[in-house]
């Protein structure tokens, strides 16, 4: 199909027919659309007056015009959908959906097989599908080889092969799951009749496969087969049982596609229902991203055709919650009342619960906005998309420990958090405790050449803050790494050598991401000091004893049940019970105050 391609100030000259046009620069698709009128609705992009700001930046960027002419608007919607499929136009609305789901493969050989595959190659077979619900995928296979003999094996069953006995049959024969087509014990017409009746299940005609069934127990019952007929029963039994599970409403509903669209500024979130005799053959939500403000009705004609495109539909109905044009035979209903007006509100149910855990998702995107905020109201030199911030813990200088939480693109990077052990310091010295971790901190960054913060909060006053300027100083660092400091109280920002210090606005995002950085280091330090006071309350004292170990401390602690009788007991008694020697460990332990 050739397109025939203009200057852009030449708009007035395309035609006034149905047909796609191509918007260019550089020779690169940057958008591609369909209309009625060729004439018509390319001139609207040049003569509006209230266009949005995309709409002026896409004009701006046309240096050419490319369009071809097309029968009906049928054939310019198929043309657009793979256009855009092919090329990804940057100003095109994108379907997100990069999911690879799995389908169901009816190979083309002799005695074909049916199994499940992800690899679409038309060379190998029909496929059925995409399931987007694996779980759903298997029940269907599950139930198409309880109802025939299919079997499972790769043998190429070619009538060569199968008269030269090259297979045998194998475990799936024995018990009963395979008629054995591999040794010529089952005939290839038999074979296709369970074939088909597979096919028309996964086609969702199941009341094709059921009046077969009921047309052969019949039969069998009538021949006084009873054995045979009882088989039809069971397999019209799980037919009705696997028909009972994904029945919607009534099996009267049939060939009947459903398409809800619920949208925002940015996004619209199409779910589509595709329905064979009552029961959802296949499911699907999509999110389509909106490029240039596009309405609804356009965003959920686009979805419609690929997504009738991807599962083969032929259905002639499509009901929705939107009232548009259909397409040739295409008939698209807005139901108010019934039946098929509650399968509108469950498509709708889908799409909803797809927003809602699509927007309650975290993203790794940096929120810009509160960042530049933050880098605004602290002016700072770059943006803070890396944070570190540290804090704490000890009760009464017993257990001392700190934390170290890293913040990136303003979410929390636990990758990052580092916790502390003290060392250097000696009871509750919280400005000691902070000069030694952030020293420790910067000191391996500097030796290891990893790259420091863009900003490094303290939780703390004045002293905590000098106390970590200290440790800066002595790693060489100061003055390269921005750092504040947040007392609790007031929410005041301090700054090195400034002993005035900032109020922020308490609704201001900048504060309230330096109050979400200080409390999940704070949150952090004290979890961490719990633990270590946890682990060191079931230690005793016999574990600071040399030559005490596990076993001799157990022994003492069930005899004499607790260190105060261990203390007052006599000699002779600890001797009988530990040794001599040990009892001398001990007792020396007791003199020494150690115990």
């Amino acid at each position: 199909m050739e397109f025939q391609r203009f200057d852009k100030k030449e708009y007035q000259r395309l035609p006034n027919k149905p047909g796609i046009y191509k918007f260019l620069h550089d020779d690169k698709i940057i958008y591609v659309g369909k209309a009625k009128n060729l004439k018509k609705r390319v001139s609207s992009y040049f003569t509006k007056n209230k266009a949005d700001r995309k709409t002026y930046r896409l004009v701006g960027e046309i240096q050419q015009i490319e369009f071809v002419i097309v029968q009906s608007e049928f054939d310019a919607l198929l043309l657009e959908n793979n256009l855009i499929k092919e090329n990804q136009p940057r100003y095109n609305i994108l379907l997100k959906d990069d999911k690879s789901f799995p389908s169901i493969c009816i190979t083309r050989e002799r005695f074909p097989r049916i199994y499940s595959t992800r690899r679409i190659d038309i060379k190998v077979g029909d496929y059925y599908g995409p399931y987007t619900n694996v779980k759903a995928m298997n029940s269907v296979l599950d139930l198409i080889r309880k109802l025939n003999k299919i079997r499972t094996c790769k043998f190429n069953l070619s009538e060569k092969n199968i008269s030269a006995k090259k297979f045998k049959v194998c475990l799936e024969y024995h018990i009963g799951n395979c008629l054995g087509p591999c040794e010529g014990l089952q005939m290839e017409d038999d074979y296709l009749i369970d074939i088909e009746n597979s096919r028309q299940i996964l086609k969702g005609k199941i009341g094709i496969v059921k009046k077969t069934y009921k047309e052969q127990m019949e039969r069998a019952s009538e021949q006084l087969k009873f054995e045979v007929a009882q088989n039809f029963k069971v397999k019209l039994d799980l037919l009705d049982k696997f028909q009972s599970r994904s029945t919607i409403v009534n099996q009267k509903i049939s060939n009947i596609d459903i398409f809800t669209l619920i949208s925002d500024d940015k996004s619209a979130f199409v779910n589509y229902l595709k329905i064979q005799e009552g029961s959802i053959i296949n499911s699907e939500t999509v999110e389509v991203k909106k490029k240039l403000g596009e309405s609804d009705e356009e965003v959920l004609r686009f979805t419609m055709f690929d997504l009738r495109k991807k599962y083969n539909s032929a259905n002639a109905e499509i009901l929705s919650n939107l009232s548009i044009e259909g397409w040739e035979s295409i008939e698209i209903v807005t139901p108010q009342i019934g039946d098929k007006r509650k399968l509108v509100e469950l498509s709708l149910k889908n799409a909803l619960f797809f927003k809602k855990e699509k927007n309650s998702k975290p993203t790794n995107q940096p929120n810009k906005e509160v960042l530049q905020n933050l880098m605004d109201v602290l002016k700072l030199p770059e943006l803070p998309v890396h944070i570190e911030c540290f804090d704490n813990s000890n009760m009464h200088g017993t257990n001392p420990v700190a934390s170290m939480v890293c913040f990136k693109n303003g979410r929390p990077s636990k990758s990052d958090y580092r916790k502390f052990n003290i060392k250097t310091v000696v009871g509750p010295d919280d400005f000691g405790s902070m000069k030694e971790i952030v020293g420790r901190r910067y000191l391996h960054l500097k030796k290891e050449e990893l790259p420091y913060p863009q900003l490094i909060v303290i939780d703390g006053g004045k002293g905590q803050l000098n106390a970590a300027c200290d440790a800066l100083r002595e790693v060489g660092v100061y003055g390269s790494i921005p750092i504040i400091g947040i007392a609790k109280r007031l929410e005041e920002i301090y700054f090195p050598e400034d002993e005035i210090p900032v109020h922020i606005s308490k609704k201001a995002p900048s504060l309230k991401l330096i109050q979400q950085v200080r409390d999940e280091a704070h949150r952090f330090a004290i979890t961490f000091h719990r633990q270590k006071r946890s682990k060191s309350s079931l230690r005793s004292g016999l574990d600071g004893i040399n030559g005490i170990g596990k076993e001799t401390k157990k022994k003492l602690l069930v005899e004499f049940k607790s260190i105060k009788r261990i203390k007052a007991a006599r000699i002779d008694d600890l001797t009988n019970s530990v040794g001599k020697a040990k009892a001398n460990l001990i007792l020396e332990a007791i003199k020494k105050g150690d115990l």
